[in-house]
């Protein structure tokens, strides 16, 4: 970067008084308060009030006022705590400039030196000469401007005191420079914080508070971020947390909502309210962008934040929200903190961050909120769906590479990071003993399986609960961690993930799966989130006669992709009844489609109703099948 030629001085930067700078800075941060403040009231208050009340076009187009003006107010506080944090992360580094200005001063002074307007420094006499003994003669340390370049040793003055002029002239230069490049950073930064005349707040507006805050972070460097404990186990981050002042976590909630807020170990409420600040960058970030991954992405952004605008209920907190990988957003319905049953539900294949996971792996959650409520009506309960970790994304057009792909790779990385998300729902939890119920759909049964068995296995977990697995890379369900009275399978009869072939058994499926590749293709086109792998299985399935073969082999084995079938009765769970689901092939149905209906009670009242009693502590009461 290049720095303009700067007038300031080392008298200037000495008098300078950063105290000044911190208090315009609290200034800044009373207003971002203060418009935090009326945010709040509208959506908790305001708006609550006028949908419970009152209803026809008048109220709706208050509301729809009302829900703009929050937002302008939302755009508010960000703006100004983005001032704040510039003001006093330059009032910090200029503080740290001066220091070392000082220490080069008082060295100076001490021995009796002279420091000039310049940062030339005079010495005096010192020393003794070798022909006659005398003091030898003082000078004057000049700034030296290619410190990496010292003069030949004999040409080095031979008074003792020159060395120590010429090391305090560029001390004191180099502070001087150093402050030189923050005050101009600062400025640049500062200069384009300004919001547009009459404060409207469109999308464009928030692309541009995207950047700012790039900026301001940018700028701001280690002032605030290298404190944050990303290192520290999640007990001792929600420690640190606690122990800052009002105004540091409210600079950190301003200028880093996306490390506050997907940081395991912090309270939910504020890692909610940073991770809806962050949502609202994100969305703005990806404004105007023509790639089809952002407006993906952006789709599924978006219906989140509709959802929790829509003031629900159950209550969302929103735990995490991300774009790096395939996209990341921990949703919770209901307070995990405060609730006493909390279930955390991991999806599988295809899964990323695009509209269909914001309706369909939401409402997954939702129901199962719902439904957990409904068999345990004094009970306190948070379901969370988990999109934390990289889920394979099938190709469909590469049939070797979509068998490949559903190895273990991410299901072992999505395990690490689901184990420190639940050990933070253990430190934040305020009940004594919860109860905790770790769910796998598909591919994230492996996930979740795969943390069980890591370490001490989930923490805090009392309850797993898999459905339509294709293994969990076990052979027992004692190897789960829980006990296998803990554990339950939900298996339905015409889901075919839940039949996939072992490895043995995968190259007997080879013709198969090669004459019927056309329409695994044709499955995997259309059968969502099941993706090609299951297309690509099920069109070996129904298109050859050695697939059929296979298959019937397969009824006779426990094994299936990663282990022994959890289902089966080599592996020892507790297998719940579910409905069977639609035949592969059953006209007016999506392929697969039984795959995907376990958590809905509309399609599958009978394991709804399992998984919601399993979540509420009532596994006692759940109708069991049998298993193969």
């Amino acid at each position: 970067m290049t720095v303009p030629s700067s007038t300031l001085t080392w008298a200037q930067l000495r008098d300078l008084k950063c105290a000044e700078l911190e208090e315009a800075a609290d200034g800044w941060g009373k207003a971002s308060n203060r418009a935090d403040a009326g945010r709040d009231r509208i959506e908790k208050q305001l708006l609550t009030g006028l949908r419970e009340t009152q209803q026809g076009a008048a109220a709706d187009a208050a509301v729809s006022r009302l829900r703009q003006m929050g937002r302008n107010l939302q755009y508010v506080y960000t703006e100004c705590g983005l001032v704040r944090t510039a003001l006093n992360s330059l009032a910090h580094e200029m503080r740290a400039q001066q220091k070392v200005l000082r220490n080069a001063l008082d060295d100076a002074e001490s021995l009796k030196f002279t420091v000039h307007a310049d940062g030339s420094v005079t010495y005096p006499e010192g020393g003794e000469g070798l022909i006659d003994g005398k003091p030898l003669p003082g000078g004057t340390a000049r700034v030296n401007t290619m410190p990496g370049l010292l003069p030949p040793s004999g040409l080095v003055a031979p008074n003792p005191n020159a060395a120590k002029a010429q090391d305090i002239a560029d001390r004191v230069t180099k502070a001087v420079r150093t402050a030189a490049e923050i005050d101009w950073r600062f400025t640049r930064v500062l200069r384009r914080l300004k919001a547009e005349e009459g404060l409207k707040v469109p999308d464009r507006t928030w692309t541009d508070a995207a950047g700012d805050a790039a900026a301001v972070r940018d700028a701001a460097r280690g002032y605030l971020k290298s404190r944050i404990p990303h290192d520290a186990p999640p007990a001792a981050r929600g420690e640190w947390w606690a122990h800052l002042t009002d105004e540091q976590r409210e600079e950190y909630l301003a200028v880093y909502p996306d490390q506050i807020g997907n940081l395991d170990g912090i309270p939910a409420t504020v890692r909610d309210t940073a991770n809806r600040d962050n949502l609202q960058l994100l969305i703005g970030k990806l404004e105007g962008r023509d790639d089809e991954t952002s407006h993906v992405r952006l789709a599924g952004l978006r219906e989140i934040d509709r959802q929790l605008r829509s003031d629900g209920r159950p209550p969302m907190y929103l735990l995490g929200i991300g774009d790096e990988g395939n996209g990341r957003a921990i949703v919770s319905f209901g307070n995990p903190d405060t609730a006493r049953n909390v279930a955390a539900y991991v999806p599988g294949l295809n899964t990323a961050l695009d509209e269909e996971f914001a309706t369909g792996d939401l409402k997954r959650a939702r129901d199962t909120a719902i439904g957990a409520k409904e068999m345990n009506p004094d009970a306190t309960v948070a379901s969370i769906v988990w999109l934390g970790y990289d889920a394979p994304q099938a190709s469909l057009d590469d049939l070797a590479g979509d068998l490949e792909v559903a190895g273990e790779s991410s299901a072992r990385k999505g395990a690490a990071a689901y184990n420190e998300f639940m050990a933070g729902i253990s430190a934040t939890n305020e009940n004594a003993d919860p109860h905790v119920t770790a769910i796998g759909h598909s591919y994230g049964s492996l996930t979740v399986g795969i943390a069980a068995q890591q370490g001490g296995g989930i923490p805090g977990a009392d309850d797993v609960v898999l459905v339509g697995s294709p293994g969990v890379g076990a052979h027992s369900a004692e190897e789960l961690g829980v006990g296998r009275d803990h554990v339950f399978v939900g298996a339905a009869e015409n889901d075919p993930v839940t039949k996939l072939p072992n490895s043995r058994e995968a190259s007997g499926l080879g013709t198969g799966i090669v004459g019927g590749a056309s329409m695994g293709f044709s499955l995997g086109m259309t059968g969502g989130p099941v993706g090609a792998v299951i297309g690509g299985a099920v069109g070996g399935i129904a298109g050859g006669s050695m697939g059929y073969a296979a298959q019937d082999a397969q009824t006779e084995e426990s094994d299936v992709w990663f282990g022994t079938d959890p289902a089966h009765r080599d592996f020892g769970a507790n297998r719940f009844a579910v409905d069977d689901g639609p035949r592969l092939l059953e006209r007016g149905h999506r392929p697969a489609e039984a795959h995907s209906n376990y958590f809905d009670p509309a399609k599958d009242q009978l394991s709804a109703d399992n998984i919601a009693r399993i979540v509420a502590d009532r596994s006692g009461g759940i109708e069991r099948g049998q298993p193969r």
